[in-house]
């Protein structure tokens, strides 16, 4: 019999979000992510919600509205500027672009487009603003150790990662 995704239990599965309007398929996790139901706080609760009681094998859809987990779309995060002032490396759509404010916050952009004049470049997240559905496989469910449960995810020796910085997806 399969164990039941509650509390405590660890629980691994990979996702694609889908958009909605049109069915295209945004972005795949084939890796799959690990995470113990009930301690932690990398999946947004939508999710973890829905992947209450559900077991090893199932496929869920869950429709999220982009904007509850990105935020609404800002337009003041889109800047076209001459092709001439953006070195070369930038000039391909698609290309991150890692930028710093003159107060040393930093945001990432993407490319988003190119012609022989100009280079824009947008700071939204690419799922701002869209309905989505996060299709979830369910790998593998099964108690959590006392160690995972505590850290919220498989424990394994490696560095130290400042969880107060996670964004939940």
């Amino acid at each position: 019999m399969s164990e039941i995704i509650q509390d405590n239990k660890f629980v691994e599965l990979t996702y694609e979000v889908i958009d909605k309007k049109s069915g295209d398929v945004l972005s795949t996790v084939e890796f799959p992510l690990s995470y113990v139901h009930g301690t932690n706080h990398v999946l947004n609760s939508q999710v973890t919600d829905d992947l209450q009681g559900r077991c090893q094998g199932d496929v869920i859809e869950v429709a999220i509205d982009g904007n509850a987990i990105y935020g609404a779309r800002d337009e003041s995060l889109v800047f076209t500027d001459s092709i001439d002032n953006v070195p070369e490396e930038y000039r391909e759509v698609g290309t991150i672009i890692l930028m710093e404010s003159e107060s040393g916050e930093r945001k990432e952009f993407i490319v988003t487009r190119m012609d022989d004049k100009t280079l824009t470049v947008d700071g939204n997240n690419p799922l701002c603003g869209r309905d989505l559905i996060f299709r979830l496989k369910i790998l593998s469910v099964r108690d959590a150790t006392p160690e995972e449960i505590e850290a919220g995810t498989r424990v394994i020796d490696g560095p130290d990662i400042d969880t107060d910085r996670i964004v939940p997806i």
